[in-house]
């Protein structure tokens, strides 16, 4: 953790805005192994999750780690304000989150490299929105953890059997998306009473009944 420590500690020093943000928007850091991505937001921990191969390898820098929690804390932000991380959206939102960055860098000494880094993912995600589709994210993931086995030094026949049973996995998971959005456009049905009479309002989406009054 002491390189997240140093992280943090760059973001106050060089930028009070995003470390204000931070620590606002953020109830923890936590490092662990992430199969698809270097770091990412978790909504229900409020935590700014880094994969630990990417903060361990000596070549990323300390300046990275910070840019990178401020992507995350930002992402952290524009939910907190009810923009959701749909597919639709993905490619505004991480525009937005690299403006950030970009901004954050700005403030830091001999920057260049970092800065011109993040520049290049700002001209290249919106040019390139299939990158954030619900398709390509499963099959990022299912790479990613592939790879995830990989380093964990899984058997052989481990990964095999996860790359031969995750199709059956990813249908099974889409049907049920499927489902629930479509369980979910159900509308509210009301059945019509008699003056005077006490009914049900029927919620579909419930399966029970809860008397009116």
């Amino acid at each position: 953790m002491t390189r997240v420590e140093g992280a943090l500690q760059l973001v106050k020093q060089h930028s009070p805005l995003d470390y204000a943000r931070i620590t606002r928007e953020l109830e923890r850091v936590w490092v662990r192994l992430l199969p698809h991505s270097l770091g990412e937001y978790n909504h229900s921990l409020r935590a700014c999750v880094l994969d630990e191969r990417y903060v361990a390898d000596p070549a990323t820098t300390v300046e990275q780690i910070a840019s990178t929690i401020v992507h995350e804390a930002t992402h952290a932000r524009l939910e907190r304000c009810g923009i959701e991380y749909e597919e639709q959206r993905r490619t505004r939102i991480e525009t937005i989150c690299f403006r950030r960055e970009l901004a954050f860098a700005a403030c830091l000494p001999d920057s260049a490299e970092l800065q011109e880094g993040i520049a290049r993912c700002l001209e290249w995600y919106p040019a390139n929105p299939e990158q954030f589709s619900d398709a390509h994210f499963e099959k990022a993931h299912a790479e990613g953890a592939v790879e995830a086995l990989r380093y964990l030094q899984a058997p052989d026949w481990i990964i095999r059997a996860f790359s031969i049973s995750l199709p059956i996995f990813r249908r099974a998971r889409s049907f049920f998306r499927f489902e629930w959005r479509r369980i979910g456009r159900r509308p509210l049905q009301v059945r019509r009473m008699k003056p005077g009479e006490k009914g049900d309002i029927v919620d579909p989406n419930v399966g029970d009944s809860r008397p009116t009054s």
